[in-house]
């Protein structure tokens, strides 16, 4: 099934050796053979690039294989055992269902705080391309977590929807209800390709608008094609949209070898791909997607009159490891090269069948691309890209400097309607906010969109529905982004305990806590309230919430103890790196408070934290952090006394408590924003 272009060599960017992996193809699928199809020439515009060879096939070969690899091939397509594991009392899985689930869009999953018996479940994740979700699907997810789940909704970082606490026996029920309710699960676990991130705003501009549809188009590509999906959960119906011809033409086109053309899976035969797949679209200088962390990062390149011309292709991002393995690491994706718009299927498919074809399937922690193009170096990969494409990259086009867009707020999308971005922290939707966001949902029809930074839109509204929308929301606490605190509104947690299997420490149920005590930090500082840090925590290294592009990551790594790391930047172009280890939860001031403190007083103009740490190096900030023995404290100015009768206190703490604030942090930010409102000449809190 797989190849391999020789072992791996040592890394040229981490100085260290990834044993070596020669290849493989199983026995049930060397009989597919992969004999060219003629496909007609006019199928694909004629280059002026000159094509390359196709690669030569290799021979079976008896490595090693995971033993998820045998699972695959066994699975019949992704059916076998899962198909007779539903059907049984048991209220889980086995080993092979596990695994076979996640291609469906499932994780098995246990309360790891529960002593005794473990009392299973499975979470449910959506797949989105582009962030988008229907009125229909959103009020059916809604319905769907209060009825089979555990009453909330999880935003994640891939612009999808996570259920959680769904019993085996409720499974087909909720699978079932999304998928007629436009809705689906396919390919959002699993080795495959992932959900298609892109831009979550919906401005009616070329650029955006064909990032987008790209990014549909490259999720219809990739999606299976050979109906495990729907046997399974809707008895083979398949309820599913007609897809653009020039979709079905790509996956089809075996021109250059990439196909199983007798397999009901052209692309992804019998055994899938070694390990999941990433990918994201985007438009210049819109970086909200994180375009570096992704196995392939795709960018709209325009003309000076914002007609879409072609690509820039990114390859090999990635953000899992493993701790106290070097060979493991988080990585950057690096320029590929530039393909005119009409080959942009066809450079993604090559690229995938490269990573199928070569990617390593003996030892999963080193599966993904990231891994082979360290090993290969980009020029080798490219060359072998090149084989399956046809042709030869073009150079990358100069693009504008990347920056981090939250698109929160009020904006209008260019059609005379507006959208309203909302941030949900650690995008976890429920109670008093779950149940008013439906009602402005359901009210006013609006469809949605979720952002890759856990957070979502809504769109299409009416100008006269500004108003009644913004003060409505923000009673249930979803306030306008200038009313939230600078911190929370870039921070990403990870779900981890009580249901994720990975989890060393906490991370969703952590954070609240951990950023109001970075707050305090700052107020002790004397930093300002608008000088704000990417803070990211994950409670295990597979990097879930990327903070290995945080200005400050605490990465899971004991029973209440983090990896601190530091120096990415606010725009996600640079990558973090390991700062020190083992330090508890409990004694996080004592490194924090030296790092914070001497940012201020030692930084250059209008320089970031990322940008600090980086540029001081971190033998300097140890020495720092060694010496620390508390910041000079200047004399006090200022005695406020904010509250003048208990009354009034225990308003507005109910109100703060709604953000994971205290009354005095939230009664601060009014008064700021009242004070800058009226400065600018705006009376309205709620403008």
């Amino acid at each position: 099934m797989t190849k391999s272009f020789g072992a791996a060599s040592a890394l040229s960017d981490h100085k260290v050796q990834i044993p070596s992996f020669h290849g493989l193809r199983s026995a049930s699928a060397s009989a597919l053979t992969r004999n060219a199809l003629s496909i007609p020439s006019s199928t694909r515009s004629v280059s002026l690039i000159r094509a390359v060879s196709t690669p030569a096939k290799s021979e079976a070969a008896t490595e090693k294989r995971s033993k998820v690899e045998i699972f695959k091939e066994q699975s019949n397509y992704i059916r076998y055992p899962l198909n007779e594991d539903l059907l049984n009392d048991a209220p889980n899985l086995s080993e092979a269902s596990t695994q076979m689930i996640k291609f469906h869009g499932s994780y098995q999953q246990y309360n790891r705080e529960e002593r005794g018996s473990r009392t299973y479940s499975f979470m449910i994740r959506t797949k989105n391309p582009c962030g988008k979700v229907s009125n229909q699907l959103y009020l059916t997810m809604d319905d769907l977590a209060d009825q089979f789940g555990i009453g909330t909704l999880r935003l994640t970082t891939r612009q999808t929807f996570q259920l959680h606490g769904v019993s085996k026996t409720n499974l087909k029920t909720v699978m079932g209800t999304i998928i007629r309710n436009m809705g689906s699960t396919l390919g959002a676990c699993g080795d495959l390709n992932r959900n298609v991130l892109a831009p979550p705003a919906p401005f009616v501009r070329k650029d955006y608008l064909f990032a987008q549809q790209t990014a549909e188009d490259i999720a219809a590509l990739l999606s299976p094609q050979s109906g495990f999906y729907y046997d399974i959960w809707v008895d083979g119906e398949r309820i599913v949209s007609s897809e653009p011809p020039e979709v079905v033409r790509a996956r089809n086109d075996n021109s250059h070898g990439t196909n199983f053309p007798d397999s009901p899976e052209p692309i992804y035969g019998a055994q899938f791909l070694p390990r999941k797949f990433k990918i994201a679209v985007t438009v210049p200088t819109d970086n909200s997607v994180d375009i570096l962390t992704n196995d392939i990062g795709v960018v709209v390149v325009t003309d000076d009159d914002g007609e879409p011309q072609g690509f820039n292709i990114y390859v090999g991002g990635g953000m899992g490891r493993t701790h106290r393995l070097e060979s493991t690491f988080p990585r950057l994706a690096e320029p590929l090269g530039y393909v005119p718009k009409e080959d942009i299927l066809y450079a993604v498919k090559a690229i995938v069948v490269t990573q199928r074809e070569n990617g390593r399937r003996d030892d999963r922690k080193y599966s993904r691309m990231k891994y082979l193009i360290s090993s290969w170096g980009i020029e080798k990969f490219r060359s072998v890209v090149e084989q399956y494409y046809g042709k030869k990259f073009e150079p990358s086009r100069n693009l504008p400097e990347w920056e981090f867009k939250s698109h929160l707020g009020w904006h209008e999308q260019g059609n005379g309607s507006l959208f309203y971005g909302l941030h949900v922290d650690n995008g976890r939707i429920a109670g008093k906010m779950k149940k008013t966001l439906r009602e402005v949902i359901e009210k006013y029809n609006l469809n949605v969109r979720i952002t890759p930074n856990q957070n979502i839109i809504l769109t299409d509204i009416r100008a006269a529905w500004k108003r009644p929308i913004t003060t409505t929301l923000a009673q249930a606490g979803l306030l306008q982004p200038r009313l939230v605190d600078p911190l929370n509104i870039t921070a990403m947690a990870c779900p981890a305990f009580p249901l994720c299997p990975l989890a060393i420490t906490e991370a969703e149920r952590g954070i609240p806590n951990i950023l109001k005590r970075i707050r305090a930090v700052f107020e002790k500082v004397g930093l300002k309230y608008n000088e704000s840090v990417v803070v990211r925590i994950t409670g295990c290294p597979n990097g879930c919430a990327r903070p290995y592009m945080a200005e400050l990551g605490l990465v899971g790594d004991g029973p209440n103890s983090y990896q601190i790391w530091l120096g990415g930047n606010k725009n996600q172009t640079a990558l973090a790196q390991s700062f020190m280890d083992k330090v508890k939860i409990q004694e996080l001031e004592k490194v924090l408070e030296p790092l914070f403190y001497y940012w201020k007083q030692k930084r250059q103009s209008k320089e970031s934290f990322g940008d600090f740490t980086t540029r001081m190096g971190f033998e300097k900030l140890k020495e720092y952090v060694q010496k620390w023995e508390g910041p000079v404290v200047a004399p006090a100015r200022y005695n406020l006394k904010l509250f003048a009768d208990k009354e009034t206190y225990e308003a507005v703490d109910e109100l703060a408590k709604l953000q994971n604030k205290s009354a005095h942090q939230l009664a601060m930010e009014v008064i700021r924003n009242y004070v800058a409102s009226n400065q600018n000449g705006k009376g309205e809190l709620f403008h």
